[in-house]
């Protein structure tokens, strides 16, 4: 009765320590953003361009992400953005889909569709020019 007690007890400390480290494993989103600047590079005021995006500009922004850093969960729902990458990695985590590294010579295009985060895994800063047109 002992010998079985012991195997039962034996097996689910194994089973409990392999959920734990699966669980672990998994990368979360996070919530908000670390090592992260966004550098104005130029910007226009698309209101006298296009009439249904009055009061929207269209900016350009060179990006930098430090090594550790992350970009926080988020939608661009209402701000269609495009990026082309300089120097580095980001590892770009979008709802449904398979992660993807993303490099220099590389970029992603973001509709209202995507949600998602990135981070920099890599030991140099992730660089890039990002052009959005955001609801200022």
């Amino acid at each position: 009765m002992r010998r079985k007690y012991i195997a039962t007890l034996a097996g689910a400390s194994v089973l409990l320590a392999f959920a734990g480290g699966y669980a672990l494993g998994q990368a979360q989103p996070p919530a908000g953003n670390k090592g992260l600047s966004a550098e104005p590079l130029q910007s226009l005021d698309l209101s006298e361009e296009i009439d249904f995006v009055q009061g929207r500009p269209l900016r350009m922004r060179k990006i930098t992400l430090q090594p550790g850093g992350v970009i926080g969960l988020h939608t661009h729902k209402d701000r269609p953005a495009v990026s082309y990458f300089l120097e580095g990695q980001v590892t770009y985590h979008q709802e449904g889909k398979a992660d993807v590294v993303v490099g220099p010579g590389q970029g992603f295009a973001e509709g209202k569709a995507t949600t998602h985060w990135a981070e920099n895994r890599g030991s140099v800063p992730a660089v890039w020019i990002a052009v959005d047109i955001p609801k200022d």
